[in-house]
């Protein structure tokens, strides 16, 4: 089974505040006469289910486009949390072992992707490196942000630049039970691009 943890794009996703929401133009159209059908997107690369890359937080990092892409694909775990609004994942809301190198942290704190909603949960930096002390290299989280909305020091996007862990971000876990699957989420080869849209999916394992 295949659950798809990406939201539509469409030009009612909302982006983070003053970042550049999704536009089609289409610039060839079948319906009035031409050959095809040809189409530009205008976006952030910060867009619905997306990866960042380390230069998105940390001066001389590397793009998303050199990103190896093993932190993106294989075994994964997804936990639910019981946080509220506005407050941060400590290790103590994790009440499951961790069984998988990398995490997906469903909060329900984000619950439309077409709403923009600034009081969602982010993650501590405590939480970041309770993870990495048991191997985890991705973590996943159903947020636009790994840190609060107004932050700027950005503490936890820098644990996972010291970790060299990376981060997913706006993924929908709504409809998906906790446990172990299959990650497929990897970025567009986007040569010193902070970030990039991923088709995010999860697949059962042994199916």
């Amino acid at each position: 089974m295949i659950y798809d943890i990406s939201p539509e794009i469409t030009e009612r996703l909302c982006v983070w505040p003053g970042d550049t929401p999704p536009r089609r133009e289409v610039l060839c159209d079948l319906r009035k006469g031409a050959s095809v059908t040809l189409s530009s997107l205008h976006s952030t690369v910060h867009l619905g289910a997306h990866a960042d890359g380390p230069n998105h937080y940390g001066v001389d990092a590397p793009g998303i486009g050199e990103r190896a892409l093993h932190y993106y694909i294989g075994r994964c775990q997804v936990i639910h949390v019981p946080v509220g609004r506005s407050e941060l994942v400590n290790p103590r809301h994790i009440e499951a072992g961790i069984e998988a190198t990398r995490v997906l942290i469903r909060t329900g704190t984000f619950p439309d992707p077409t709403t923009f909603n600034e009081d969602f949960a982010a993650l501590s930096p405590s939480l970041v490196d309770w993870l990495r002390e048991r191997g985890v290299r991705l973590i996943g989280i159903d947020t636009p942000s790994v840190d609060p909305f107004h932050s700027k020091e950005l503490p936890a996007h820098h644990a996972f630049l010291r970790h060299d862990m990376a981060i997913l971000e706006g993924i929908t876990l709504a409809s998906v039970p906790v446990g172990l699957y299959e990650l497929i989420a990897l970025p567009l080869r986007l040569i010193g691009f902070d970030g990039s849209p991923v088709r995010a999916v999860l697949r059962t394992l042994g199916g």
